[in-house]
């Protein structure tokens, strides 16, 4: 019997072998409870060419005192501010990559986010 971590691992490994074969960016996005982490990695898996999360400072204090970033609306400022990153750091079409989590509620806000600030996927 496989673990819930272990099951959402298995199910990003044949998405991660389908980018690989693209040869473009990847946007991979990681969800926590309290958390919502975002980075666009380079198309050879190298390094990281943009990161944002709910964690970072400035994030902090853009999302409220509350400080949540377990929500829709704190996925949403990400997906914003990766896509300002990535086309900061010359890069305009990424392949999504959600890492085995369900594109529904923070990952497809992200996602949605995103995609409306300029990034193409």
């Amino acid at each position: 019997m496989l673990t819930k971590k272990e099951q959402r691992l298995r199910r990003s490994r044949q998405t991660r072998i389908r980018i690989a074969t693209q040869g473009v960016a990847r946007l991979t996005v990681n969800r926590t409870n309290l958390h919502i982490y975002a980075s666009v990695i380079s198309g050879d898996g190298t390094k990281v060419l943009a990161a944002a999360s709910t964690a970072e400072v400035e994030m902090r204090k853009e999302i409220g005192a509350s400080g949540k970033g377990g929500n829709v609306a704190a996925a949403q400022a990400i997906g914003k501010r990766i896509a300002e990153k990535a086309k900061a750091a010359g890069v305009e079409k990424v392949a999504f990559d959600r890492a085995g989590f369900a594109y529904h509620g923070r990952v497809k806000a992200l996602a949605d986010a995103a995609r409306e600030a300029g990034l193409q996927f």
